[in-house]
C-alpha cells in the first residue's frame, strides 16, 4: 500500500474544498455556531475539523472507504494483519478484545497488574479473572510484569482458561518475555491479549523493546495518546492470526463503542501513523539519545536515584525496559513522590507522570527536545537544593508482597452489582469490597470488587491518602469509608 497517503486528512481536506453545507451533526455546523469564547480557545481549525463522520467525510454507505483504507495502511505499517480504530481510549479496546476471547462466567488469566479499564470489563462481562501475580520487586516496592513461568503455573491450574491478557510496558516503562508468554498460550490454541498502551511507539524503532505483534501476541491495544501523536481518547487495536476472528472483535466494538466517532481523532490517527512510517526511526533515534542524555544528567542530582536496566531487568525482574520513562527514587530526599510532584508543577510549571510513596516519573517521546530536558533539569536541581521545605512527609504504610494480594471470593461484576453498603473503613477489614480501590497514575486497582479486604491494603490506603495519594474511583474518595458487600 501507499504509505503516503492519509485517506481520512485528504477526505477531510476535501469536505472542505467542496464547500459542503451539513444539516447534520455536529450542531455548531463547522464553529459557525460555537461560543466565540470557545473559538477563541480551542481554535477555528478544530470546530471545522469536527465533522460527521459518514453522511459527511464519507458518505452515507461509507463507499468511499475512508476508514477502511487508513486502518488497512495502519495494519501494514505495524505488521498486523487488522488494524481498529478507537476514539474511546484503549479503556473500550481492552474491552473489545477480552469480550472477544471469554464470555459470561467463563475464565482468562490476567495479570494482577491490570489497569482499572481491564477491570471494569470483567465487571461488565462477567468474566472470571485468574489473577497471574506479577513479579515483586519487594526492596523497592514496585510490581513487573508476571512472567511466562506464572502464566503455565496458572493454565496448568486452570486447563479451561479462554486466553491470557498481560500488561506491558507498565507505566514504570518495564516489559515483559512476550514471546515467551505467547508460546505457553498458542501451545493450548489459546489467545493473548496485550495491553501494550504504553507501546503505541515500540513497532517504529529497533532499539525500543519488541512490540506485541512482533512477539507473536494475537490482540494488542495501543494508546496512540499516551507515547505517540494522538489526540487524547485515541486507541489503536490490532490482530494478527486466526484464535481470534477480525469479526467478532470488530463486532464487541461495536457493542461498545460510540456510534459518533471523533474524525478529528481518526485523522490525527492516521497522521501519526504516516509520520511513524516516513520519519519514525530519525525521530526515535533523536529522542533515545535524548533520553540517554537526560538520565546521566539527572543522575548526578543530589538524592536522585534513575532507574535503569540493572534495577528493573534480570531473573525475577522485567524482560526489557522503555527508556523513555525515565523513573527516578527521591526516598533519600526524605520526602514522597506526591509531594514532589505538587512542588513540581506548583513551582516550575513542570506536569510529570506517575509520582507514588517514593517516585516520580517524566515520559519522554518524540515531541521532546533539549529545551524540554533543560527545563525539567533546572527543576529537579532547584528542588534537590530546597529538598528540606518537603519534610516532613507522612509515610506510606506499603504492605509486603503477600500483604497486597487480596483473595478473589467473588466475580467482579457479582460483588459490583450485588447489594452493598458503606462502613468505616476501621470495620472494612475482612470484608468483600464492591467498588475499585486505584491510586492514580498509575492506575492500578488495590483492591478489586469481589476481593476480600485485610488491614494490610486498607491502611496503605488510608496513608496513602493523607500523604498525597489520589484515589479517584472510590465513592469516598478519602477512603474513610469504603463499599463493601452487605452481609445477608
Amino acid at each position: 500500500m501507499d504509505q503516503s497517503k492519509a485517506p481520512v486528512l485528504d477526505a477531510l481536506a476535501a469536505y472542505h474544498e467542496k464547500g459542503r453545507t451539513p444539516f447534520t451533526p455536529p450542531g455548531h455546523k463547522q464553529g459557525r455556531g460555537a461560543d466565540p469564547r470557545a473559538r477563541a480557545v480551542l481554535g477555528e481549525a478544530v470546530f471545522r475539523a469536527d465533522v460527521l463522520a459518514t453522511s459527511g467525510l464519507d458518505d452515507r454507505t461509507s463507499s468511499q472507504g475512508v476508514l477502511e483504507e487508513a486502518q488497512a495502511l495502519m495494519a501494514e505499517a505495524v505488521g498486523a494483519d487488522h488494524a481498529f480504530f478507537s476514539t474511546c481510549g484503549s479503556s473500550l479496546s481492552v474491552k473489545s478484545a477480552m469480550l472477544s476471547v471469554a464470555g459470561p462466567h467463563e475464565k482468562l488469566l490476567v495479570g494482577r497488574d491490570a489497569h482499572k479499564s481491564v477491570v471494569s470489563g470483567l465487571i461488565l462481562s462477567g468474566i472470571e479473572p485468574v489473577w497471574v501475580d506479577p513479579q515483586w520487586d519487594a526492596e523497592r516496592h514496585l510490581a513487573h510484569p508476571p512472567s511466562p513461568g506464572a502464566f503455565e503455573a496458572a493454565f496448568a491450574e486452570h486447563p479451561d482458561a479462554r486466553g491470557a491478557l498481560v500488561t506491558t510496558p507498565t507505566p514504570y516503562g518495564t516489559c515483559s518475555d512476550l514471546a515467551a508468554i505467547a508460546e505457553v498460550c498458542h501451545r493450548r490454541g489459546r489467545p493473548l491479549i496485550v495491553d501494550e498502551a504504553w507501546g503505541a511507539h515500540l513497532p517504529f524503532h529497533p532499539d525500543l523493546p519488541t512490540w506485541a505483534m512482533d512477539a507473536g501476541a494475537d490482540v494488542c491495544v495501543t494508546s496512540v495518546h499516551k507515547m505517540g501523536s494522538g489526540l487524547e481518547q485515541s486507541s489503536v487495536f490490532h490482530l494478527q492470526g486466526d484464535l481470534v476472528r477480525p469479526e467478532v472483535l470488530k463486532s464487541r466494538e461495536d457493542l461498545l463503542g460510540t456510534t459518533s466517532p471523533s474524525v478529528l481523532m481518526y485523522a490525527a490517527l492516521d497522521g501519526w501513523r504516516r509520520q511513524m512510517v516516513e520519519h519514525g526511526e530519525a525521530l526515535y533515534d533523536h529522542a533515545l539519545a535524548l533520553a540517554h542524555k537526560t538520565r546521566d544528567r539527572i543522575s548526578r542530582i543530589d538524592g536522585v536515584h534513575v532507574h535503569g536496566r540493572d534495577d528493573f531487568c534480570g531473573p525475577g525482574r522485567a524482560a526489557d525496559q522503555d527508556p523513555l520513562q525515565i523513573i527516578m527514587d527521591i526516598s533519600a530526599w526524605g520526602t514522597t513522590g506526591y509531594r514532589v510532584a505538587d512542588r513540581l508543577r506548583a513551582d516550575h510549571r513542570i506536569d510529570l507522570h506517575v509520582a507514588d510513596h517514593r517516585r516520580i516519573s517524566a515520559q519522554l517521546t518524540h515531541a521532546d527536545d533539549g529545551d524540554t530536558a533543560e527545563a525539567l533539569l533546572a527543576a529537579l536541581t532547584d528542588l534537590s537544593a530546597r529538598r528540606a521545605e518537603l519534610r516532613p512527609a507522612r509515610s506510606v504504610e506499603v504492605p509486603s508482597p503477600e500483604g497486597l494480594r487480596l483473595d478473589q471470593v467473588m466475580l467482579p461484576r457479582d460483588a459490583f452489582f450485588g447489594r452493598t453498603e458503606q462502613v468505616p473503613w476501621e470495620k472494612a477489614e475482612g470484608r468483600i469490597v464492591a467498588e475499585m480501590l486505584t491510586p492514580y497514575p498509575p492506575g492500578i486497582p488495590a483492591a478489586v470488587p469481589g476481593e476480600r479486604l485485610n488491614g494490610d491494603v486498607l491502611r496503605y490506603l488510608r496513608t496513602g491518602v493523607a500523604a498525597g495519594m489520589v484515589v479517584p474511583d472510590a465513592v469516598d474518595t478519602e477512603v474513610t469509608t469504603v463499599r463493601v458487600v452487605r452481609d445477608e
